[in-house]
């Protein structure tokens, strides 16, 4: 038999087959080979076997057959594999499985993979090696002793078990390098290969041996397993599992015990009919259990699974037990499908398929003891939790889910059943009262009840179809069997219940009709299948008829069709429909009539058909037509006649009416000769069903919108039934006082619910936005409601209020919803990371307070992913980043606590992220957490110490949980199951597995009476809780319910208690605290000993911190600085001078602090209150970086350096005061990242001064210029931020400072220049003062509240002011020898001031001090009166630049605005006192920036200066012409591109805000700006000189709306835009004559366009499902590499795979040259994205590919397109995330997460490392001339020139 055909009856493949010699491997004239692959003898087998090895996998391997288009048609059911790993590289094996249905499947092994894989079509197991490594190193290379194996493959379980379809035969086989093979053989019997025939012989063995050809030599008097190793997969236990229940379609259970080898565990998602799934494993066979093996094995987790089967049986697999300890899972009892349906298990290996089944068995990650297995069920009693259940589903809204159609009534007509998703629900019309039919485990796609309502037939939608018949009295189900047709959409019973009929699919979408006999099944039997056939006619409507079991009709698109049962057949006959053969027809109802039984049918266009079954033939029929007249009477609003008439969906007949169900939402009701209406109802949507009772008088609808009632015709009266969500819920929200459930929904739709009757009270609709988040008001009718759009909506469930009003204080969809308990506030979360806080205690809410980046921006609408604990005073929330969950103080939003869960599991390979979270009750105050790697974690809410661990707590991750009151219940939800965890139980709790949901559950929820808990997905479950709450534990205190009447609640004044300290360890313990007292001053402050806090008064802690504080450290040793108590001292006497003002002054002094006191207790280092970050522009925020900074990096010395940083493009416009400019001098410099740039206003050279960490946020100039003071924030390893003082002159660091926790808001030097104050922000709250002579801390004092500014006063040097909220403070510093003395005095600003919150500061000619205001008003004080003698409205926004010289002042606003006043009128108007009047101070001139004004500094003349603004730029302001010149520009968001004109005179960038900038490369000017607004520019290209105009340079821009936009440098113009994407364009390149353009997108399509004609002609999906990363295209004749044409271009994509391909444009001829791909690895340290797919052609050989980020290690790898292999390998310390190559040396530059840029020499391999960056640097480039390298880090470009005798070189070959 030939074989590329696959065999019928296999013969010749009998008893077994050896493939390589059947094909004649040797001659490989029906095989093929590619790369490294030749003929060896092996020593061990003492035979030729075949090496195949390479660096590259995919490019050397053996084929069988040749080609794709042959196929080996081998039939055995084992594949037999002898073969070698060769260490230490990986290897791929590749079988093309096919199933019965010709459906090709691919079952790939290789120990490349990490984790199982599965799709449709690809099965992906990971090898893994068992030698004593550790977990995470169990996948991965082969190691050194690696033996031959026997890998036995059971083809036909494997399809089964994991794709649940029916082998057929092996297409191909492809074995991939790096390994050693003897060859290949498949059987139908399964060899044992560690037995010999003679040996089975003499033992009279019950196994059979293997063939003498497959054998593997066994030295005399030594054992098989010392040398080789058997994989047999699946294991035994498998097959022995799914042998035992043969109508399971669950993959069974599968254990490992090995010895070196296995296949690795993981999670496998299958299709219906399972919820969850098991991890495939493989079993090492072996002789005996106690047998070791030179490799120690050790146990994977095990796993455990129960099948799907009318008894529940034990599922143990066959064995020997003390080999497979993991195979024992024990069986719990069974409870009725009433109760709800659970499981009980120490923890969560529980995999349920159906409702009713059940099982026990042990977690991942936890071995079962020999106790454990011993005692057997007596443990699980131990275990559980009583009562058992504890839950009990007691009430579903929902109605429908696969369709509406589907609605019946019971016999006596007192119930209705009707399908809501996975349930059956039975509800009585008079009580409400539901019961449940459980079972299914996915949506119910049809129903049947026969006549005596006592046997109920239900399938359930998705192929393979099933199903079940139940008693309909008892609940029980009685008879589960599949569907021979692919899907039932329709079931119908005979009226005795003994035939039942249904209509489905097949799999080749044709229309199967099914017959059963179901008499049996009352007896404990089966359905018996009396007939199928298949028509290939359209069915709607199936129906039996009730005077004759043996007929049935049916109706479709023009079709009706009698049927009949008849010697086991089912035939049809047409019924002549003459003229109406063309109608659509809906349904179909059996009728009496007086001359016996009529067929009524109806249709879409309205029509109603009556037909005589016996004639076959139409009687009579009429059309309903719509209302002709509105003021018809209602028995002429429908007649029969011509005209577009109603479509009609559904009829019912009676026996005297007819009831319809139409599209336009009407239930008409009908007398049989449909002469005029009897009785109509409206509905909100389409009737998709009407089924009268059987007395005829009550008719039940049901709608397409989910609604579900009934008629009453006696009465007129329509009662709903039962309402419900058309699309998932989404989270849902309970009210405490009225008993109400609110829910939101995908449907649009928010709905309210009353849990008594479970009833809808209010249903709001939103059609254009999807809400996504719900929150009640604890203490008033309000809700409150998240949408999509970012907006925030109250609603008042009042009469007559409704929307109240809304909020858009987030730019991304609302992710999380909060109210504190109180009432007082409201929290709000976005997807952009941003957190709102609202006051919410009054009918009007308002915003508060917005803060950005703090909320982790992948965060998805959950009720758990924005909490407040239940005192009201903590909220938590997982941010910045999903690795953290960040504790905050609900009134003033201080961070009290970080924790990063990610480092919790030290022992773990992978960070785990945080999911969701839930506070405990207040004592003892916990914070449970649950994470990505299925755990459930429990912390310290005050410390972030991890109280508990529950681990395996779910399949995947726990999206929702929820802690009962008293803390005895925890409910954790994913997937479609629920638990509900015995939290009480310390030591290895309890819990119980309820499901039911056809789809994942969403949210759940304890009522507020906790008697019942809550579960939304598909439609929204209510549980009873069986267990009675218990009383509180010794010790805890349960805080009462919070769920009173009470009028709404008055916000309580901010809690003066100090929060506590905050902890940057994730598993730190409280620093022990005190609370110290002192004197009161007169203002309500006291005075900490310490180094002196002020703070307000309270209670107080300090802690005792070991060591000296971290206050300055000099490379010089300077010495330390300590604290001392200090001497309090209250100030006497009141009077009218400078510091005797009302008010309260009061004084201190601090005397020297001794050297070497190695403990001091520091006030400063205390926590106090935290504070909020007040709502000004002017306090600095720095922007957030995933990426931290990498430990050490190498800097070559300075004659070694090849790199040096010529120029920055860019100015941190984030920053507040960031410029410093002495004219005199010329010195001129400003920060950009975490560096300072010193530059040359007349030539533009630059000097750098790199040495800080992170981001500088302010600067300041002694008054001689000689010293420059820079500030940066803490990092995340420093304790504080560092501040540096430059030496001007020289532009080295004198000395650096650190003494402030969070950031530095504001730096000032005395007039004298021998102090420098430094001022904390808001979230340190501290002064201090230091010593410029010897760097030594004077004095450090916390501030009440933040401060946003200080100054000194130029004419006295003791003098300094703050500026805060309220109030001005002032400072007056007296200092005798040593001992610093300070008097203190704050001025509240007067109300008629209106100033607001004092924002900025000045002092002008003395004792004068200009304040600007949050209001945009300017006070003037008179500092030693102390008191403010003038104030003007100086702007429309918030002041935060003043500058005053003489009697000019400049102040700057948010509103963009930089105005100059002329004040020289002040003076003399402080000398009048009470009379003085603004009108004497007026504006001279006004100019307008480009953003909020940041920094300004000015020429003592006040005619020019430079301000900073926000966008980036720095402006040259010239009062006297009235002008503004851009003196530096960057951009201030993301740049995603550089690019290079080919002349190599212009650069271009573009930008996520949407701009494309060019840039002269000599000046480094900004030239051209192209701006598209509400867009983001990913992607850009310039046109290559071969475009045949050289003059016409173009640039090509992609953005994020997947449009194309094509520029003209020279017109400056936009030429073209084009539309070729409907994703976000990632990549873009010219085609190398600039004729084409190539352009991939987000959803990894790249698409193929022509510029001149705007037409995109071609569309290449080989990347779809991934991003496309690179796009390079270059000219190359390439017939050396197999193929002709022009271009040679690349595209590669997120997913490690890159194409290659050679293409002719003009031609229209593309060619696939080569594909790579590779696995992605397994990554710690990139916390949000994978690292990116870097491909490039390599400059001095362009038939080498440079890739990065390809492998599972972080390396650069050099491909031969020639050699179709890795020829170099360069290791990397880190993944790199950009990377470029020279186009003159062989030099490559790559950048790094770590904020660090690599330099390396291809040829020498020299290396080097460069530090600058502030972020990730994400791009780098090298100019075209090669003698510039350009890098980027978010917004800042640095340029570096290239040195050295590189640069030498370059030159040369230029």
């Amino acid at each position: 038999m030939p074989p590329c055909l696959p065999s019928q009856d296999g013969v010749w493949q009998h008893p077994f087959l050896n493939v390589f010699r059947h094909f004649k491997v040797d001659e490989w004239k029906r095989s093929s080979k590619e790369g490294d692959v030749a003929p060896v003898t092996d020593k061990t087998l003492k035979c030729t076997v075949y090496r195949i090895r390479g660096s590259v996998s995919a490019s050397n391997y053996i084929q069988l057959p040749k080609t794709s288009t042959q196929s080996l048609g081998l039939t055995g059911r084992y594949l037999y594999v002898l073969f070698r790993p060769l260490p230490p590289k990986h290897f791929v094996i590749h079988l093309d499985v096919a199933t019965e249905d010709s459906q090709v499947v691919r079952v790939s092994f290789s120990s490349l993979f990490k984790e199982f894989k599965s799709t449709a079509t690809w099965l992906q197991f990971p090898f893994i090696w068992e030698a004593g490594t550790s977990r995470k190193d169990l996948a991965g290379v082969a190691p050194s002793g690696a033996r031959w194996t026997c890998l036995q493959l059971d083809l036909k379980d494997i399809l089964l078990l994991y794709l649940n379809r029916p082998y057929g035969h092996l297409k191909s086989v492809r074995l991939c390098a790096s390994l050693l093979v003897k060859s290949l053989y498949t059987s139908d019997l399964s060899f044992d290969p560690a037995v010999t025939l003679a040996e089975a012989q003499r033992a009279k063995l019950p196994v059979t041996p293997v063939p003498r050809e497959m054998a593997f030599p066994v030295p005399k008097g030594e054992r098989w397993h010392e040398h080789y190793v058997h994989i047999r997969f699946p294991s035994v236990s498998s097959r022995a599992s799914s042998q035992a229940a043969p109508k399971s379609h669950s993959p069974p259970e599968t254990v490992f015990q090995g010895r070196e080898l296995g296949l690795l565990p993981h999670q496998v998602a299958f299709s219906s009919p399972f919820l969850d799934s098991v991890s495939p494993v493989a079993q090492m066979i072996g002789p005996t259990a106690s047998h070791q093996a030179p490799s120690v094995p050790r146990p994977l987790p095990e796993v455990g699974l129960f099948c799907e089967r009318p008894e529940v049986r034990s599922t143990n697999g066959s064995g020997d037990h003390s080999r497979e300890p993991s195979a024992r899972a024990k069986v719990t009892d069974k409870h009725a499908a009433g109760n709800g349906i659970h499981t009980s298990a120490p923890e969560s290996a529980m995999v349920p398929v159906a409702l009713e089944d059940v099982a026990l068995g042990e977690g991942p990650g936890r071995k079962q003891s020999s106790q454990d297995m011993a005692l057997g069920d007596a443990v699980f009693q131990r275990r559980s939790f009583l009562p058992d259940p504890v839950l009990r589903l007691t009430g579903v809204i929902g109605f429908g889910g696969h369709s509406t159609k589907w609605a019946l009534w019971t016999e006596d007509g007192a119930a209705v059943v009707y399908p809501c998703h996975a349930v059956i629900v039975v509800m009585y019309t008079d009580t409400r009262k539901q019961r449940f039919f459980l079972g299914h485990t996915d949506k119910v796609s049809a129903l049947a009840l026969d006549g005596s309502s006592s046997l109920l037939a239900s399938a359930q939608a998705r192929p393979p179809s099933m199903l079940r018949l139940w008693d309909f009295q008892t609940g029980g189900c009685l008879s589960l069997c599949r569907s021979p047709g692919h899907a039932l959409c329709s079931l119908s019973f005979s009226s005795n219940g003994a035939l039942l009929c249904g209509v489905g699919k097949d799999p080749h979408g044709r229309t199967v009709v099914v017959a059963w006999g179901t008499e049996q099944v009352r007896r404990g039997g089966e359905a018996v299948l009396l007939a199928k056939t298949h028509t290939g006619v359209d069915i709607q409507a199936f129906k039996v008829a009730f005077f004759d079991e043996a007929r049935m009709a049916s109706c479709g698109q023009g079709s009706v069709r009698l049927w009949r049962l008849r010697g086991g057949e089912l035939r049809s006959c047409p019924v002549d429909l003459g003229e109406h053969r063309v109608l659509e027809l809906s349904d179909l109802a059996f009728g009496q009539a007086q001359d016996g039984h009529t067929l009524y049918v109806c249709g879409r266009s309205g029509h109603i058909l009556e037909i005589d079954h016996q004639s076959m033939a139409v009687r009579h029929v009429c059309r309903l037509l719509p209302t002709q007249t509105p003021g018809s009477d209602l028995s002429q609003k429908q007649t029969s006649g011509a005209g577009p008439g109603i479509p009609i969906s559904s009829l019912s007949i009676s026996g005297a009416t007819c009831a319809v169900g139409s599209d336009d939402g009407y239930l008409r009701l009908w007398p049989l000769d449909f002469s005029s209406v009897l009785l109509e109802a409206e509905h909100e949507g389409q009737v998709t069903v009407v089924c009268v009772s059987p007395d005829g008088l009550r008719v039940l609808s049901a709608t397409s919108s989910g609604h579900l009632g009934f008629l009453d015709v006696p009465s007129r009266e329509y009662n709903v039934l039962t309402r419900s969500h058309t699309a998932p819920v989404l989270a849902l929200a309970t009210e405490c006082s009225q008993g109400q459930l609110a829910t939101v929904s995908q449907d649009h739709t928010v709905r309210v619910w009353d849990l008594a009757t479970l009833q809808q009270l209010y249903d709001l609709r939103s059609p254009e936005e999807t809400p996504c988040t719900i929150a009640f008001h604890p203490t008033r009718p309000a809700l409150f409601c998240g949408f999509g759009s970012g907006a925030v909506r109250s609603f008042s469930l009042e009469a007559a209020q409704g929307l109240v009003q809304q909020h858009r204080c987030h730019r991304g969809a609302v992710t999380g919803l909060a109210v504190s308990p109180d009432g007082s506030f409201l929290f709000s979360s976005c997807s952009w990371g941003t957190l709102a806080q609202y006051c919410c205690s009054t009918a009007q809410c308002r915003v508060l307070r917005v803060t950005v980046d703090v909320v982790c921006r992948e965060a998805c609408p959950t009720p758990s992913a924005l909490v407040v604990s239940r005192d009201s005073r903590l909220l938590a929330f997982v941010g910045p980043s999903k690795y953290e969950v960040t504790v905050m103080n609900t009134v003033s939003l201080e961070e009290l606590l970080r924790v990063d869960v990610s480092a919790l599991d030290l022992a773990s390979s992978r960070l785990d992220s945080a999911v969701a979270i839930c506070f405990g009750p207040v004592p003892p105050g916990h914070l449970l957490v649950s994470t990505s790697s299925n755990t459930v974690v429990v912390l310290d809410a005050e410390s972030g110490r991890l109280v508990r661990e529950l681990s395996g707590v779910h399949s995947v991750s726990c999206p929702s949980l929820a802690l009962s009151r008293d803390a005895r219940f925890l409910l954790t939800a994913t997937d479609r199951a629920i638990k509900v965890w015995d939290y009480s139980a310390k030591a290895r709790p309890g819990c119980q597995v309820y499901i039911g949901h056809s789809e994942p559950v969403r949210a759940v929820a304890f009522t507020p009476d906790q008697r019942q808990l809550l579960s939304v997905a598909d439609a929204i479950f209510v549980w009873d809780i069986l267990g009675a709450p218990e009383s509180s534990p010794p010790g805890r205190q349960v805080p009462p319910s919070t769920c009173v009447h009470r009028p709404p609640a008055t916000p309580s004044p901010p809690d003066t208690r100090v929060a506590p300290a905050v902890l940057e360890a994730h598993l730190g313990h409280p620093r022990p605290a005190r609370l110290v007292s002192g004197p009161t001053m007169g203002a309500g402050f006291v005075v900490i000993s310490g180094t002196g806090s002020a703070v307000p008064v309270g209670a107080f802690s300090t802690a005792d911190e070991e060591g000296p504080p971290e206050e300055s450290h000099s490379p010089a040793g300077l010495p330390q600085a300590s604290s001392l108590p200090m001497l309090v001292k209250e100030a006497s006497g009141a009077g009218d001078g400078p510091y005797g003002a009302s008010g309260g002054p009061w004084g201190f002094s601090m005397g020297p602090h001794p050297r070497g006191w190695a403990r001091a207790r520091s006030a400063s280092r205390a926590p106090a209150r935290p504070s909020a970050r007040p709502d000004c522009y002017r306090h600095f925020t720095a922007r957030y970086k995933a990426s931290p900074l990498v430990k050490s990096t190498s800097v070559p010395s300075v004659r070694a350096e090849l790199l040096l940083l010529k120029a920055v493009v860019g100015y941190n416009g984030n920053g507040r005061a960031n410029v410093a400019w002495k004219p005199d001098t010329g010195f001129f410099a400003y920060t950009c990242g975490c560096l300072v740039v010193v530059e040359d206003l007349h030539s533009g050279a630059q000097r750098h001064w790199l040495g800080h960490p992170e981001e500088i946020s302010t600067l300041a100039l002694s008054h001689g210029a000689q010293i420059l003071a820079s500030a940066s924030g803490r990092g995340r390893t420093a304790s504080r931020c560092q501040i540096r003082i430059w030496d001007v002159p020289g532009g080295s660091c004198r000395q650096l400072l650190s003494h402030h926790d969070t950031a530095v808001q504001a730096l000032a030097f005395s007039p004298d220049d021998a102090l420098l104050a430094t001022l904390g922000d808001y979230g340190d709250c501290t002064l201090a003062l230091w010593s410029m002579a010897t760097y030594e801390l004077l004095s450090s004092v916390r501030l009440p509240e933040p401060a946003h500014g200080v100054a000194f006063s130029p004419g006295d040097a003791s003098e300094l002011a703050c500026v805060g909220q309220g109030a001005i403070t002032l400072w007056l510093l007296q200092q005798r020898g040593a001992d610093v003395r300070f008097q203190v005095h704050r001025e509240p600003i007067p109300e008629e001031v209106g100033a607001g919150e004092l924002t900025s500061l000045c002092y002008g000619a003395t004792p004068l001090l200009y304040c600007g205001s949050s209001a945009g008003r300017v006070c003037v004080w008179d500092t030693r009166a102390s008191r403010c003698l003038l104030s003007w409205e100086a702007d429309d926004g918030e002041i935060g630049v003043l500058l005053c010289s003489g009697v000019r002042l400049v102040s700057g606003s948010n509103t963009r605005r930089l105005r100059l006043w002329a004040v020289g009128a002040v003076p003399e108007l402080r000398r009048k006192g009470a009379r003085a009047r603004s009108s004497s101070v007026f504006m001279e001139r006004e100019l307008t920036l480009d953003g909020a004004v940041v920094s300004a500094v000015f020429h003592d003349s006040m005619d020019m200066g430079v301000a900073g603004t926000t966008a980036g730029t720095l402006w040259y302001v010239s009062w006297a012409e009235g002008t503004g010149t851009r003196l530096i520009s960057g951009h201030r968001s993301k740049v995603n591109e550089v690019v290079f004109s080919p002349s190599a005179s212009h650069w271009a960038t573009c930008s996520d805000d949407g701009s494309v900038r060019v840039w002269s490369l000599a000046s480094m000017e900004l030239l051209i700006q192209f701006q598209v607004l509400n867009q983001s520019c990913l992607c850009l290209a310039w046109s290559p000189p071969s475009c045949g105009h050289p003059e016409e340079q173009q640039v090509a821009a992609g953005y994020s709306d997947g449009t194309l936009r094509v520029f003209s440098i020279p017109r400056i113009a936009m030429e073209l835009k084009m539309h070729p994407h409907r994703a976000a364009l990632t990549a873009i390149a010219f085609s190398a004559d600039g004729q084409t353009i190539l352009s991939g997108d987000k959803d990894g399509l790249v698409a193929v366009s022509r510029p001149r004609t705007g037409t995109t002609f071609r569309v290449l999906s080989d990347h779809r499902g991934a991003p496309i990363s690179t796009i390079q295209s270059t000219r190359k004749e390439y017939r050396d590499l197999g193929a002709a044409g022009a271009d040679l271009w690349l595209a590669a994509s997120s997913d490690q795979r890159v194409s290659i391909w050679a293409s002719d444009w003009p031609r229209g001829h593309c060619e696939l040259l080569d594909w790579l791909s590779s696995p992605s690895p397994t990554l710690t340290e990139f916390p949000t994205h994978p690292p990116p797919s870097l491909v490039a052609f390599c400059p001095w050989d362009e038939a080498l590919l440079v890739c990065a980020g390809l492998g599972v290690h972080p390396e650069v790898a050099f491909y031969s397109l020639r050699q179709k292999q890795v020829v170099e390998k360069i290791p990397l310390p880190f993944f790199a995330m950009s990377l470029s190559l020279s186009p003159g040396a062989h030099l490559m530059a790559i950048g790094f997460a770590g904020r660090m840029l690599r330099l390396v020499d291809c040829e020498s391999g020299a290396v080097q490392d460069f530090a600058g960056h502030d972020d990730s640097v994400q791009l780098c480039r090298f100019a075209p001339s090669a003698q510039l390298l350009f890098s980027v880090a978010h917004g800042e470009i640095l340029v570096w020139e290239v040195t050295g005798h590189w640069a030498t070189e370059v030159w040369q070959r230029s």
